[in-house]
C-alpha cells in the first residue's frame, strides 16, 4: 500500500483470488494506483471490512462466489468476470499483481460481461449434479474395466450396462467357463462396486427429483418436451438471474447452441455450434431433446412438425440440437417472465 490515508479514495479494487494468497490492486476514481497488497485469507476480509463501498472486481473461479456473497453483506458493489475476459488487460509479462491489475481495468470496462454471483442454494444443486456426474464416470470406468478384463479370458460382453448386470451373476455360477478362483473373487468384488455405485447414484435421482418438485420454476421447466428434474434443476442452478441475458438467442450462445462464426469482408461464414459454456448442461439439454425427438412423430402439434420435418431433412443429430437451442429460449422465457409453458406459442 503507497499510503495509507489514501485507503479511503478507492473506487475500484481487482482481487486475484488464491487458495491462501491473495493480491489487490486498487484504484481511486480517476484511475491512480492506491492500493498494491498481498494479503492472507484472514487479512482480506479485515481489509475489506475496513474500505468504504466499492466496486470490487474478482475472476469467476473456485471460491469467488463465495467471497463475492461475503464482501456483498459488507455493502460492496461485486462483480465476477470470466478469465478469457481478463487476459487481454494483461500487460507485459504475467504474474500476480499483474492479473490484479488486469481485474481492476477490466471489471471498469462498460461492455464487459459478468458472471452473476449464486446464492448457496443454487451452489447445493450444482454440487449434487457434480457428484452425480463423478459417480456415473466411475461406473463407466468399472464397467469398462471388467468388460476388457473378461475378454482377455475370453469372455465377451456386449456393450451396456444392462447386459453387464444381467450376465455378471451368470458368469459368476458358470462352473464350466475355466475362471479361477482368484479371478471369481476379483470379479464378484468389482460386481459389489458397480451396485454400490448404482446405489448412489439412485439416490442422487432421488434427491434432485424432489428439489425438482419443491421448485416452482423447475416446474415450469419440466413442462417443456425435453426437459425432465436433471436438466430443469442444472438449468436453474447455472443460471442466477435470466433478466441477465437480454433475450433467449444469448442464453443459448451462453451454452454454446449457436452457430460459431468466422466471417471476415462482409462475407458471413458459419460453423457448426460454438460449444461454449457449461458442457455438462449443454449435454443434458441436448439428450432431452433426443428424447422427445423420439416420441415427436407420434405427436401432430405445430413444433412436433417441425422438429420432424427438420430431422427428415437434416438428420437426427441436427434436429436435437435444434430443438435443444428452441427449448433454452423457451425456457428463457418462462425464467424472466415468470410465465408457464403454451405449447402453441412455443
Amino acid at each position: 500500500m503507497k499510503d495509507n490515508s489514501k485507503v479511503f479514495e478507492i473506487s475500484i479494487v481487482g482481487i486475484d483470488l488464491g487458495k491462501n494468497c491473495f493480491h489487490m490492486h486498487g484504484t481511486d476514481a480517476s484511475g491512480h494506483v492506491v492500493l498494491k497488497k498481498q494479503v492472507t485469507r484472514a487479512g482480506l476480509l479485515r481489509l475489506m471490512s475496513n474500505l468504504p463501498s466499492c466496486l470490487v472486481g474478482m475472476e469467476a473461479c473456485g471460491g469467488s462466489h463465495d467471497w463475492a456473497r461475503r464482501m456483498l453483506k459488507m455493502g460492496h458493489d461485486v462483480r465476477l468476470m470470466g478469465a478469457q475476459f481478463v487476459k487481454p488487460y494483461v500487460k507485459s509479462n504475467k504474474n500476480d499483481f499483474s492479473d490484479a491489475a488486469a481485474i481492476c481495468e477490466a471489471v471498469s470496462r462498460p461492455n464487459m460481461r459478468f458472471v452473476p454471483v449464486k446464492g448457496m442454494e443454487q451452489q447445493d444443486v450444482q454440487s449434487m449434479h457434480r457428484a452425480r456426474s463423478l459417480a456415473v464416470s466411475h461406473r463407466t470406468a468399472q464397467a469398462n474395466q471388467m468388460r476388457g478384463l473378461l475378454m482377455e479370458y475370453g469372455i465377451v460382453l456386449p456393450q451396456g450396462m444392462a447386459s453387464l448386470r444381467g450376465r455378471i451373476p451368470d458368469i459368476l455360477a458358470d462352473a464350466d467357463n475355466d475362471l479361477t478362483p482368484i479371478f471369481r473373487e476379483l470379479l464378484c468384488r468389482l460386481a459389489d462396486e458397480v451396485r454400490r455405485l448404482d446405489e448412489r447414484i439412485t439416490d442422487y435421482d432421488r434427491q434432485i427429483k424432489q428439489l425438482a418438485e419443491q421448485s416452482d420454476a423447475c416446474k415450469r421447466l419440466m413442462s417443456i418436451p425435453g426437459m425432465g428434474p436433471m436438466s430443469a434443476t442444472a438449468l436453474v442452478a447455472a443460471v442466477a438471474d435470466a433478466k441477465a441475458f437480454g433475450n433467449g438467442r444469448e442464453m443459448a450462445a451462453w451454452l454454446g447452441l449457436v452457430p460459431r462464426q468466422h466471417s471476415t469482408g462482409g462475407k458471413p461464414r458459419l460453423l457448426g455450434i460454438s460449444k461454449r459454456g457449461d458442457s455438462y448442461l449443454r449435454k443434458l439439454l441436448i439428450q432431452g431433446a433426443q428424447s422427445a425427438l423420439r416420441v415427436a412423430s407420434k405427436k401432430t402439434d405445430r413444433q412436433s412438425k417441425w422438429v420432424c420435418g427438420l430431422s427428415e431433412r437434416r438428420g437426427r443429430n441436427v434436429a436435437a440440437v435444434a430443438l435443444a437451442n428452441k427449448n433454452i429460449r423457451t425456457a428463457w422465457a418462462l425464467l424472466s417472465k415468470h410465465e408457464s409453458y403454451h405449447p402453441a406459442m412455443a
